[in-house]
C-alpha cells in the first residue's frame, strides 16, 4: 500500500475528533494497564521472595527449638559470651560441640532479626555441613564456627538477590569460592544477611526484605552495604560475617555498629561467585572481607581464608599465605595521621576519636607523623565518582528495568538517570553556588563524552534511532553517521584508558608521599557516628574517608575506640562544614542524636600488607580498651 493510499484510508479517522479522542484515550488506558500489570508482576515476585524468607526462618526456628528440647542443659548464654578465639579453642578440645554452638547462634540470630530485620535467608545446608564435620579427621582453623554471609555472595541452593527483583529466581548451583574455603576450614555458614538495593548505598533497605535497623539505636541506620552483617553481629546473632566493600561497605557498617571490619587489597580474597550490578567496573577496587567483634577474629578468618584451597579454586588470587609473624610483632610503628580530609569536615566525635587515639599511640611508644592525602577533591570527583560510574551509571540504571526504586535510594537514582547533557548543564548552573555538588554532577557523566555526544547526535537527527546510544548500529546507517558514532566510541575508550592511567598516577604519588615520610601505616577517621535513616542515599559523596582506599586499593580496617558524648553533641550544633552547602547541612542532620553510640577510627597499610594493617588495628584496639578500663 502506497503512502498516499494509507493516508486516504486513515483520513476519515483523523478527521473525526471523537474517533481521535477515543483512540488517544484507549492508548493512554493501554499504557496505564501495561504499567500496572508490570508493577503487579514485580510485587508478586517480591512477595514470593518474602514468603520464601519467612518459610526459611520458620525452618530455622524449628531446628533451633528441636535442639533446645533435646539438649535442655546447653549453656546458650555462656556460648554466646565467648570470643571467637575462645570458641575455637573449646570446639577443638571438645569441651563444646559444634551442634551446641550452631543452634545457640541460630536461636540468637532469630531474636536479633525479629528486632532489626537483618536475616534474609537460612542456609539449610548448614546442618549437612555439621554432619560432615563429624566425619572429618582434620579440624580446620574455623572448625564449628557459625558464619553469616552477605546476601549477594553465592551459596548453593540459594538466591543472591542483590536487593533487586532482576536477580530473584536465579538459584545458585554452587557456592562462591569464599564459602567453599570457609567450609573447607570447618566453618558453618548458616544465614544470609540484608543489603541495600543495588548495594551502591550505605543504608540497608530494599523493597524485597525491607529496612534493617541499627540494634544499638533503632532510629539509626546500621550502615551498608554490608548492613545486615553489621546489625546481626552487633546484636549478638553472629560471631563472624563476610561482607564486601567498594566504597566503605564493610567499614561503614562496622563504624556504625561498633564492630571491627577489614577491607583487604582487592584481589587478596577471591571474588568468584558474587553478584554485582556494576560487574566490569575496574577503576575502583572492590573486596570481600571479614567483620567481627574484635581484631583477633578478623586475623583468624584471614589466616583461614589465605590457604591452599583458595589458591587452588581461584588461581588469579596471589598465593600469599597469612604472615603470623607480622601480625604478632611488637615493633614500634611509624604512623601517619590526619583528622580530616578537607572534603567533608569530620563530625566532632570523629575528630576527637583520632586525637585521643593519636595520644594513646604516642604514649605507647609509636611515632606519629602528620599526613595529608594529596588532591582529595580530585580523588573523590575525578577518580572515585567518575571511575565507579565510568559508564555514566548506565549499568546501574539498567538494573532497575523491571524493578521499583526503594525510597532510600531514590535521591541517588534520580541523579544517576539524568541524561549526561542535563547533568552538565546543572553542573554549570550550580558551580558558582555549590562547587562541590557541581563537580560531582559533572563526574557522574562518566569518563567519556560518549553518552553526552550520542544524545546530542540523536537530537541533531544524525542518529535516527535511540538504539545507537547502546553502541549498536542498524544496517541502514549511512557511512557518515557510522563514522561519527565510531569516533564517539573511540573517544570514550580513550578517556577510560586515561582515567585508569590517572588512578595509577595518583597511587604512585600517594605511595611516594608515604615513602618520603617513612610510614608503616596511617591512622585516619572513619565516617560516623551512625546516620539517621534516610540520609545515606543523599550523602553518597560523604564516603570520601573510606572510598579513598578503594581507589588506591590499600587494605583498610575499622576499630571502635570511643562513644559519642554529650559534649560532642553540643559541639555538633556549631558544625558548618567546609563548603556550607546542602551536603554539609545534611551531614550534621544525619549524625544528630547519637549520644552513647560507637565511634571508630580507620587503620590503613600498603597493598598486600593485611597482616600489618591488622597488627595496627590490634594495637589501637588494646589501647582503646585500656583507656576505657582506666576511665
Amino acid at each position: 500500500m502506497t503512502q498516499e493510499r494509507l493516508w486516504q484510508v486513515l483520513d476519515p479517522f483523523w478527521g473525526d475528533p471523537r474517533t481521535l479522542s477515543a483512540l488517544l484515550c484507549s492508548s493512554v488506558a493501554a499504557v496505564v494497564l501495561l504499567k500496572w500489570l508490570e508493577r503487579r508482576q514485580i510485587q508478586q515476585k517480591m512477595e514470593e521472595a518474602r514468603r520464601a524468607r519467612d518459610l526459611a526462618l520458620e525452618r530455622m526456628e524449628k531446628a533451633a527449638q528441636r535442639f533446645k528440647q533435646e539438649n535442655p542443659g546447653t549453656q546458650t548464654a555462656q556460648i554466646l559470651s565467648l570470643t571467637m578465639v575462645e570458641l575455637v579453642e573449646k570446639l577443638k578440645d571438645g569441651s563444646l560441640s559444634p551442634e551446641s554452638v550452631l543452634y545457640s547462634y541460630m536461636g540468637k540470630a532469630l531474636e536479633v532479626t525479629q528486632e532489626v530485620n537483618c536475616v534474609t535467608d537460612f542456609i539449610h545446608g548448614c546442618e549437612d555441613q555439621l554432619q560432615k564435620l563429624k566425619n572429618q579427621k582434620e579440624k580446620g582453623l574455623l572448625y564449628g564456627i557459625p558464619i553469616s554471609i552477605k546476601d549477594h555472595i553465592d551459596c548453593k541452593g540459594h538466591i543472591s538477590s542483590g536487593g533487586m527483583v532482576k536477580f530473584l529466581g536465579q538459584v545458585k548451583e554452587e557456592d562462591s569460592v569464599i564459602v567453599q574455603v570457609l567450609k573447607c576450614q570447618g566453618a558453618i555458614p548458616f544465614v544470609r544477611t540484608n543489603i541495600p538495593q543495588t548495594m551502591i548505598n550505605y543504608d540497608c533497605s530494599n523493597l524485597i526484605f525491607g529496612q534493617t535497623l541499627n540494634p544499638l539505636n533503632h532510629q539509626k541506620s546500621p550502615g551498608g552495604s554490608s548492613g545486615g552483617e553489621g546489625a546481626l553481629i552487633a546484636g549478638g546473632g553472629s560471631i563472624l560475617g563476610i561482607g564486601s566493600d567498594v566504597a566503605g561497605s564493610i567499614r561503614l557498617p562496622s563504624s556504625f555498629c561498633g564492630l571491627c571490619g577489614l577491607k583487604p587489597t582487592g584481589n587478596r580474597i577471591s571474588k568468584l561467585g558474587v553478584v554485582s550490578p556494576i560487574i566490569g567496573m575496574k577503576s575502583v577496587a572492590a573486596a570481600l572481607g571479614p567483620m567481627a567483634r574484635d581484631v583477633d577474629s578478623l586475623a583468624l578468618c584471614m589466616k583461614a581464608l589465605l590457604c591452599e584451597e583458595m589458591f587452588r579454586l581461584d588461581p588469579t588470587v596471589p598465593p600469599i599465605p597469612f604472615d603470623e609473624e607480622v601480625y604478632t610483632s611488637s615493633k614500634p610503628l611509624r604512623i601517619g595521621y590526619y583528622e580530616g580530609d578537607g572534603y567533608f569536615q569530620p563530625s566532632p566525635s570523629m575528630k576527637r576519636a583520632i586525637q585521643e587515639t593519636r595520644k594513646l599511640l604516642q604514649d605507647a611508644g609509636h611515632t606519629l607523623v602528620p599526613f595529608a592525602p594529596p588532591k582529595i577533591d580530585y580523588m573523590v570527583d575525578e577518580l572515585f565518582t567518575r571511575g565507579i560510574f565510568s559508564d555514566g551509571a548506565a549499568h546501574l540504571v539498567d538494573c532497575f528495568k523491571g524493578d521499583i526504586v526503594d525510597p532510600a535510594l531514590k535521591s541517588q537514582f534520580n541523579t544517576y538517570r539524568l541524561p549526561a547533557l542535563v547533568k552538565r548543564i546543572l553542573a554549570i548552573i550550580l558551580k558558582p553556588i555549590y562547587p562541590r555538588i557541581a563537580r560531582d554532577l559533572s563526574a557522574l557523566c562518566g569518563v567519556g563524552d560518549y553518552f553526552k555526544s550520542s544524545r546530542i547526535l540523536i537530537m541533531a537527527g544524525l542518529w535516527r534511532s535511540a538504539e545507537r546510544d547502546t553502541g549498536y548500529f542498524p544496517h541502514q546507517v549511512d557511512s557518515g553517521t557510522q563514522s561519527i558514532a565510531c569516533q564517539v566510541k573511540q573517544r570514550s575508550a580513550k578517556n577510560l584508558w586515561d582515567q585508569h592511567g590517572a588512578v595509577e598516577a595518583y597511587r604512585i604519588e600517594f605511595i611516594a608521599k608515604w615513602r618520603k615520610l617513612r610510614l608503616d601505616v596511617i591512622l585516619c577517621p572513619a565516617l560516623g557516628p551512625a546516620f539517621n535513616h534516610g540520609y545515606a542515599g543523599k550523602l553518597f559523596a560523604a564516603t570520601s574517608y573510606t572510598n579513598l582506599y578503594n581507589v588506591l586499593d590499600f587494605p583498610a580496617g575499622v576499630v571502635p575506640v570511643s562513644t559519642v558524648t554529650r559534649a560532642d553533641e553540643e559541639e555538633l550544633k556549631h558544625y558548618r562544614g567546609h563548603y556550607g552547602d546542602p551536603w554539609d547541612k545534611r551531614l550534621k542532620e544525619a549524625v544528630e542524636g547519637a549520644v552513647g553510640l560507637p565511634v571508630a577510627v580507620q587503620c590503613v597499610a600498603l597493598p598486600w600488607q593485611e597482616e600489618l594493617c591488622l597488627r595496627f588495628m590490634k594495637e589501637v584496639e588494646m589501647l582503646a580498651h585500656s583507656m576505657k578500663r582506666n576511665v
